[in-house]
């Protein structure tokens, strides 16, 4: 099995960034299949554009734009592609990294899809900044990096204490976030009273039911804005009310405008 070292991907990589500890690589993927393989460090991947399945021994992830996995080192996969433009955006981290910031190595193991609006939005930020000619990026990427770990690692560590409403509340608001929903049904369908949803929902999400389903929105159309021409075809296909109010939110919880964003997936 091929072990990938430090900064080695399969396909096309076009720019690479390395600093205190970690390598930052934008890959365009030109392999239809790749063999089982692992990689010596621990590392996100966050797909930028197309699609690709990933396989690894626990289970197999379809992967379009906005996916964003994170694989413990030596952790076997796979992966397989179609024939169309697909580019990865991958973060590494040497045990120099987690040693350097006192974040344990062994805190987060296994491969994980990560679906949270919040941690998904922090990558966007982190590749955001990469892209800006900036002198202080590299002390935002690290800022934004921590902060994800902190959330990564606190999700990870109250799973077992959280009740069977908070999964099936979060798979609801991922299936129907584009659609009108009422506190009122939504207790109804969880059995929760509506003041117990509201008062507990943001101590599990660590934000508002309101707030999460726009990060969910806003999530949605940073993959769209890949292949849609019109801003106001993403604003409507994301439930926003009208295209105003989608770049409103859009720069709200990206620090950009949408056309900003278009212009730095060209770079």
């Amino acid at each position: 099995m091929k072990n990938l070292h430090n900064g080695e991907f399969f396909g096309q990589t076009n720019e690479t960034l390395r600093f205190d500890g970690l390598t930052i690589t934008d890959t365009e993927y030109t392999h239809l299949y790749v063999d089982w393989h692992y990689h010596e460090n621990a590392y996100f991947t966050f797909l930028l554009q197309g699609n690709m399945t990933e396989g690894n021994k626990k289970e197999t992830y379809d992967c379009p734009a906005g996916t964003l996995l994170y694989h413990h080192w030596e952790d076997a996969h796979y992966n397989i592609k179609p024939d169309i433009f697909t580019r990865g955006f991958h973060l590494e981290l040497t045990e120099d990294w987690f040693e350097q910031f006192g974040v344990s190595k062994d805190a987060i193991e296994g491969s994980f899809n990560l679906k949270d609006p919040a941690i998904k939005l922090l990558m966007y930020r982190i590749f955001r900044e990469t892209k800006v000619n900036d002198p202080s990026f590299e002390l935002s990427v690290h800022e934004l990096l921590l902060n994800l770990f902190n959330q990564l690692t606190e999700k990870s560590g109250n799973f077992d204490r959280k009740p069977t409403w908070v999964s099936k509340i979060d798979e609801i608001l991922h299936e129907n976030f584009t659609e009108k929903l009422s506190l009122t049904e939504l207790s109804k369908t969880l059995d929760v009273h509506p003041v117990h949803l509201s008062r507990d929902f943001q101590k599990h999400f660590q934000c508002t039911l309101g707030v999460y389903i726009r990060k969910l929105k806003i999530n949605k159309s940073l993959t769209l804005l890949n292949t849609y021409p019109s801003l106001a075809e993403v604003a409507l296909e994301c439930g926003f009310a009208d295209q105003s109010h989608f770049i409103r939110s859009f720069r709200e919880y990206t620090g950009i405008t949408p056309l900003q964003y278009k212009t730095l997936l060209k770079k």
